[in-house]
């Protein structure tokens, strides 16, 4: 089922996506199972969860850089997941991707202007002359310097070439952009720089953003809505400021009292997990959360919770809430 109410063609609408890795010796990684969500125009969605719990594959599910086992993925309609490389080749200008380590993700051996041109080339006819003043205008706008067209990766720092790989990415003028953790790398005031141009650039330009991250605070400033995963699945979605002011998913309220408040005297309740995140080769029965989470019941650990709507627009997959927002048992 969808984790979220369908809308009229969404810019971005991925449906029942399954994402399973054969293992040598057998047996296969469940890294995405089920995953529906949509994105519509000039909206973030954040997805969040602990690391290894699918959020990258499902992002590279979403640009179309790996093939889904089933379910599929839609764009403004049309059905994008299966379509060739000739095929496909029109939608890759409007999907783009920022990626979390901007050094390994630029090409070495290309200067600065190259590396920010070459999808300009790749999409469009344009003189040299031209296509020099798009990428000179994309440095203005990224917070780079003129001067800093002829350098190569190697001479810029960490935040540096994050904007490098902004400007590369909006090259091509896209729709979409994936952001996969584009900021856990860099210095938390570097950090901030780079949240401020991003929710600039789509004030400007009516960017989308699928924002995959671990770093709640940094969520909550960039969000409009929020989808929750652990071990492959979406567990809650909604609204940002309801998923952050009122959680009804048990892992979602573990994430959210993790997060560092400001003033060091105020005080929160820790919710504070025992054990480890199982293995996703093989996902526990029931609620894959049951291992761990402080109010499973005996039901937790035999049937698997279905999404359901718990206000409208904020969703959950907890057996403890139903339709409502009524809690249903007593742990």
């Amino acid at each position: 089922m969808n984790t979220e109410q369908s809308i009229a063609h969404p810019l971005l609408d991925a449906r029942e996506l399954v994402k399973h890795f054969p293992v040598r010796g057998g047996g296969r990684v469940h890294a995405v199972d089920n995953v529906s969500f949509h994105i519509n125009e000039s909206e973030t969605l954040a997805l969040v969860g602990e690391s290894g719990c699918g959020k990258s594959t499902t992002g590279r599910l979403a640009l179309k850089l790996l093939a889904p086992t089933s379910g599929s993925v839609h764009w403004q309609g049309e059905r994008i997941d299966a379509l060739d490389d000739a095929a496909m080749r029109p939608y890759r200008r409007k999907l783009q991707a920022v990626f979390q380590d901007p050094y390994s993700s630029l090409n070495p051996r290309l200067r600065a202007i190259d590396i920010v041109a070459e999808p300009i080339r790749n999409f469009e006819n344009l003189p040299e002359a031209a296509i020099r003043d798009r990428v000179a205008a994309l440095f203005e706008r990224v917070g780079l310097r003129p001067d800093q067209l002829v350098k190569y990766p190697y001479e810029f720092s960490g935040g540096q070439r994050q904007r490098l790989g902004i400007a590369r990415a909006l090259a091509p003028k896209p729709k979409l952009i994936v952001c996969d953790e584009p900021v856990s790398a860099l210095d938390v005031s570097v950090q901030a720089q780079v949240i401020n141009l991003l929710m600039d650039l789509q004030d400007e330009l009516g960017l989308s953003f699928l924002f995959i991250a671990h770093d709640l605070a940094v969520v909550e400033h960039i969000s409009h809505r929020v989808a929750v995963m652990y071990l492959g699945k979406i567990v809650e979605t909604g609204d940002r400021h309801a998923v952050f002011s009122d959680p009804q998913h048990p892992y979602t309220e573990a994430l959210l009292s993790a997060v560092p408040l400001p003033d060091p005297e105020a005080e929160r309740k820790r919710v504070i997990l025992a054990g480890d995140v199982p293995s996703p080769i093989e996902p526990p029965p029931g609620c894959r959360f049951h291992t761990r989470c402080p109010y499973a019941i005996e039901r937790c650990r035999i049937e698997e919770p279905l999404m359901k709507e718990i206000r409208p627009g904020h969703l959950a997959a907890c057996h403890l809430r139903p339709a409502g927002g009524v809690q249903a048992e007593s742990p």
